[in-house]
């Protein structure tokens, strides 16, 4: 199988063809060949308000920097949790998508961690 370069069409030649570009390589794209990044699936619709859906793939960066506002991926009491992060009094709180639960205190003494900034979203279908 072979990539669609675009310039090899039947009948007329298509007045965009200045505008197609060669084959994406997603790897390249979400700079997965980073050592601190991997993809984890998410499983549930916590944050559909953000267009993260049930199955969606989030591209996960372990050395990434944390920015009050993004989502990251953490563990709390051995649970790992997707999670805005915001900072508030010179200290991080993790919140939930779900407007029912209340914001938890990043502190690693009691066992609450955040390990990967969210950099990226993939959707493999529809």
């Amino acid at each position: 199988m072979s990539a669609y370069a675009g310039d090899r069409t039947t009948g007329f030649a298509s007045p965009a063809a200045d505008a197609v570009e060669g084959p994406i390589d997603l790897s390249d794209i979400l700079d997965l060949r980073r050592p601190s990044r991997y993809p984890v699936r998410v499983r549930g619709l916590t944050f559909v308000a953000r267009g993260i859906l049930d199955g969606d793939i989030l591209i996960a960066d372990t050395a990434g920097e944390r920015v009050s506002g993004q989502l990251v991926i953490a563990s709390a009491a051995g649970q790992v949790l997707l999670a805005e992060l915001r900072a508030r009094a010179g200290r991080w709180w993790l919140v939930s998508g779900d407007d029912g639960r209340e914001p938890i205190r990043v502190d690693p003494a009691q066992d609450i961690d955040i390990w990967a900034t969210v950099t990226g979203v993939v959707r493999e279908r529809p």
